[in-house]
């Protein structure tokens, strides 16, 4: 399997790369036309919020010509018991390749990004219908809670590690590295 920025994976014409720096204003861009205004007020951006994605786990999808027209992010997060896991999303398409595979191949190549980089389980919030073609279902978030209000029977797991949710409970929290601009804050507060 190639990695990193490298082409990887191709549904149709479009290929799954490793997101840059210089994809950002592309993704946002999609994400705000996909998921509306209203898509920093979920509570999966209570998560997020001044955090990185996980390590190797922020992909872009692009079309022949070079535009992106997919994104998916993983994002560390433990369990209100400390157990790792990843919190993925938000997955978005562009809306004029709906219906185009390219959403499942992000989901596809996402996934097994995550079991080659050792994590072992992947938490969501989401259309189960959707998701459980991949292997997501409700059953391992009966005793998780995201931090704000979230719909119980779209809050979906998979488990890339038999049993790494077995007995899970509690809030999620954020891990994983923080953003630069969250960095700078905190060092700003420090200083003051």
């Amino acid at each position: 399997m190639v990695h990193s920025a490298l082409l990887s994976v191709v549904a149709g014409a479009v290929s799954i790369h490793a997101e840059m720096p210089a994809d950002v204003p592309a993704r946002e861009a999609l994400l705000n036309r996909v998921m509306g205004p209203n898509r920093r007020r979920k509570s999966s951006e209570k998560l997020r919020r001044g955090r990185m994605p996980a390590e190797g786990l922020a992909l872009v999808a692009r079309s022949e010509s070079g535009a992106l027209v997919g994104t998916v992010r993983l994002w560390n997060v433990t369990t209100g018991d400390g157990r790792p896991a990843l919190l993925l999303g938000p997955l978005a398409v562009d809306l004029a390749c709906k219906s185009g595979g390219i959403g499942s191949a992000l989901m596809r190549h996402a996934i097994a990004e995550a079991v080659r980089l050792g994590h072992s389980a992947i938490l969501l919030v989401g259309d189960a219908a959707y998701y459980q073609r991949f292997g997501f279902d409700a059953a391992k978030t009966s005793a998780l809670s995201m931090p704000g209000p979230y719909e119980r029977e779209r809050f979906l797991a998979l488990e890339l590690v038999p049993h790494a949710l077995e007995g899970a409970h509690g809030t999620l929290k954020p891990s994983g590295r923080r953003s630069n601009k969250t960095r700078g804050r905190v060092d700003l507060l420090k200083v003051g």
